[in-house]
């Protein structure tokens, strides 16, 4: 396992972060304990949870498994989101103060911590003033119940706002955005992967395997069935299906990861996983795990590195489509400077 430093700050964390969206809903309490202690062993200490997630019964699962693992609250680093609604009444969302003070407070009672090393606005949020958001997360920081804060789902002028407002303001800065991000969805390259780097933010992508697609375990015309999200969903999962399988782009690049993974003799997620950790701007993949025999396929991508030549096909073959402007190939010469003449 490598490690690196979370965004611009000084903690460090695993290159490969557990996220526990299935705790309490498609893994039990006993599988997921079972899947922290194996991500631990691992060499992972980087944990990612949302107040939302399973109604606050994933920070619960791990509240209780840091409680009978005291050690851990040492060793681990430990994130979740505020943002989305707990419950109907209206003051029960968004990034106010008003919610974020009861959100924080429930999720440091519910992981059983009384600091959160790192808290994340789970999205935007169009209502509340951003200046209100970013100086109830410095209270936060200055009153010790958050060590960091960062944001999940921004766009890249969000990011840049709130950069910018910090600095004007003399408030703690952000260190992190959390975007879907994968060999399958690279839009975020086009703006929000160099308001990143600008800033020196650390990105943290959600969804690496694309929806399981980049796993290898989905064929060309071949619907899913059985044990996948795709397949447990008939609905909405069939319809999601048919829209990639119908994309040749997302063929070509599934050919392009199974042909790589084939002269490793690794599984498809371990290249995928690889190639995106070693991105720029990439601070730590979540990987989401139901089972401890997901979770070790794929943190065995800590241990795969690609040559030059493998990560630049898989980067073409899953190049983002894009039109004439303004990320067309004219825009980007128009955006683009050399010197030349001079003396």
């Amino acid at each position: 396992m490598q490690y690196r430093t979370l965004g611009n700050s000084g903690a460090v964390v695993s290159s490969y972060a557990l996220g526990t969206m299935t705790f309490g809903d498609e893994s039990t309490e006993e599988t997921s304990h079972a899947i922290l202690d194996n991500y631990v062993a691992a060499g992972g200490n980087f944990i990612d949870t949302a107040d939302v997630y399973s109604s606050g019964a994933s920070e619960e699962i791990i509240g209780r498994w840091l409680a009978r693992r005291p050690e851990a609250k040492d060793r681990v680093v430990l994130a979740t989101k505020g943002r989305f609604p707990t419950d109907g009444a209206p003051n029960n969302a968004g990034t106010s103060r008003r919610h974020l003070t009861r959100a924080l407070d429930d999720s440091l009672r519910r992981l059983g911590v009384e600091q959160i090393d790192l808290y994340q606005m789970h999205a935007w949020d169009p209502i509340t003033p951003l200046e209100e958001t970013l100086r109830f997360l410095h209270d936060s920081v200055s009153n010790g119940k958050i060590a960091y804060y960062g944001f999940s789902n921004f766009l890249a002028w969000q990011l840049t706002k709130a950069v910018h407002l910090t600095k004007a303001h003399g408030w703690s800065a952000p260190v992190t955005l959390q975007p879907q991000y994968s060999l399958l969805v690279r839009e975020i390259e086009l703006e929000i992967v160099p308001a990143s780097l600008d800033a020196n933010i650390g990105l943290l992508p959600w969804s690496p395997l694309g929806g399981g697609w980049l796993s290898g375990k989905y064929e060309r015309d071949e619907p899913p069935i059985g044990a996948t999200r795709l397949g447990e969903n008939p609905n909405r999962g069939m319809e999601a299906w048919q829209a990639r399988n119908d994309d040749s782009r997302t063929w070509d690049v599934i050919d392009a990861v199974r042909k790589t993974a084939a002269a490793h003799g690794v599984s498809a997620s371990q290249v995928a996983l690889a190639w995106l950790a070693a991105r720029p701007a990439v601070t730590s993949v979540i990987l989401g795990a139901r089972s401890v025999e997901q979770l070790a396929d794929n943190l065995a991508a800590a241990e795969l590195q690609l040559t030059p030549e493998e990560s630049e096909r898989l980067t073409q073959a899953s190049q983002p489509r894009v039109g004439v402007y303004p990320y067309g190939p004219l825009a980007l010469e128009q955006r683009s400077r050399k010197i030349q003449g001079g003396w």
